[in-house]
C-alpha cells in the first residue's frame, strides 16, 4: 500500500504512474477535496481540518512494507518507526539512518524561524526534484513489493 500526505503534494501524477506500473494501491489522505479517480486501486480519504489529522490517519494505518510520501518530518519519524518506507516529494528518503538528523534539523529550523534568525524559505520544487522523486519512489515500491509476502491463488 502507498499512503500519500496529499495536501500540497506536487508529485501525485508521478505516484499514480509508478503505482500502476507496480500494481500497488494508493491512498491519498488530505484535509480538503481530492480529484476522484475511477481506478479501483486509488483511494481518497478526506479527514477533518484539525491540526495533523491527515498525518495522524497515515501514521495509524502505515505499517511494515508500506510506502509513505510526505514532506512532513514528524510524520516521517512516526512512519519510519512502524517500518514503512518513506520518501519526501523531492526524493529524499527517510529511514533509520537519517531520521534523527532530519528531525533535529527540522527542530533547529523552526527555532531559527521563531527567533527571527532565519526567514525559512523553502527551495522551489523543480524538474530535478521530480526526477529524483521518480527514481527514489520506484526503488521504494520495488523494495515494498519484495517485503510483501506473496499469496498463492491455490490456497
Amino acid at each position: 500500500m502507498i499512503y500519500v500526505d496529499a495536501d500540497a503534494c506536487p508529485v501525485k501524477p508521478e505516484i499514480l504512474k509508478v503505482a500502476e506500473r507496480h500494481d500497488m494501491e494508493v491512498t491519498f489522505v488530505a484535509n480538503s477535496g481530492l480529484r476522484p479517480s475511477r481506478d479501483p486501486m486509488v483511494h481518497n480519504v478526506i479527514v477533518s481540518a484539525s491540526f495533523d489529522a491527515a498525518d495522524n490517519w497515515i501514521a495509524e494505518h502505515a505499517s511494515v512494507g508500506d510506502v509513505v510520501v510526505t514532506a512532513d518530518v514528524p510524520l516521517a519519524v512516526r512512519c519510519v518507526a512502524t517500518g514503512a518506507l518513506v520518501s519526501g516529494p523531492t526524493g529524499r528518503v527517510f529511514d533509520h539512518t537519517n531520521i534523527g538528523m532530519a528531525s533535529a534539523m527540522r527542530d533547529l529550523g523552526a527555532h531559527l524561524r521563531e527567533t527571527g534568525e532565519s526567514k525559512g524559505y523553502n527551495a522551489a520544487f523543480g524538474p530535478k526534484d521530480r526526477s529524483r522523486f521518480l527514481e527514489t519512489f520506484d526503488r521504494l515500491c520495488r523494495r515494498a513489493k519484495a517485503l510483501t509476502p506473496k499469496t498463492d491463488d491455490k490456497e
